[in-house]
């Protein structure tokens, strides 16, 4: 696997719903947490890793990585709240998002059992950072233009200096 970067025109197509469960299924939701590990990340999305269906994998600390397959989001909460957010596909650069206190969230795990939850904090906030991914959208692009472009430069420089 191969983390797809800044720039790549992958990460903003929209990817498609995964229709069947396999043991393939489960194997790269398995590839990705390890991916996802080995990258230091909380979230890792298909579309990340040139895999363009509509799964992706998190984990927060105090709980288990988790996979969510064809997620939905059902509900958001009108308070909004802005925390700093990196990517995988950025790194190096961090921002300040605004995005929903709550969320409520249906999905499907690997293994095709499909769950809801309603959750806060860190983990709501990169389960839409994720969900994002999964609609082509970086978290940069939740930015205002001014903002954006300076995170870009910085993203830029940093590329060149490594």
């Amino acid at each position: 696997m191969e983390i797809l970067l800044l720039g790549n025109e992958t990460l903003k197509r929209k990817a498609l719903p995964v229709k069947r469960f396999t043991a393939e299924t489960t194997k790269i939701a398995e590839e990705m947490i390890e991916f996802m590990r080995t990258g230091k990340g909380v979230g890792l999305a298909g579309p990340q890793i040139g895999l363009m269906e509509r799964i992706f994998v998190v984990h927060v600390d105090g709980d288990e990585p988790r996979v969510f397959v064809n997620p939905s989001i059902l509900e958001t909460s009108e308070k909004t709240v802005k925390y700093e957010e990196g990517c995988l596909s950025i790194p190096g650069v961090y921002a300040e998002v605004m995005r929903p206190e709550k969320i409520k969230v249906q999905a499907w795990n690997e293994r095709g059992k499909a769950f809801t939850i309603e959750t806060e904090g860190i983990l709501a906030r990169v389960i839409l950072h994720e969900y994002d991914h999964l609609e082509g959208t970086l978290f940069i692009d939740r930015l205002p233009e001014q903002k954006r472009n300076r995170v870009i430069a910085k993203y830029e420089k940093r590329k060149t200096i490594a």
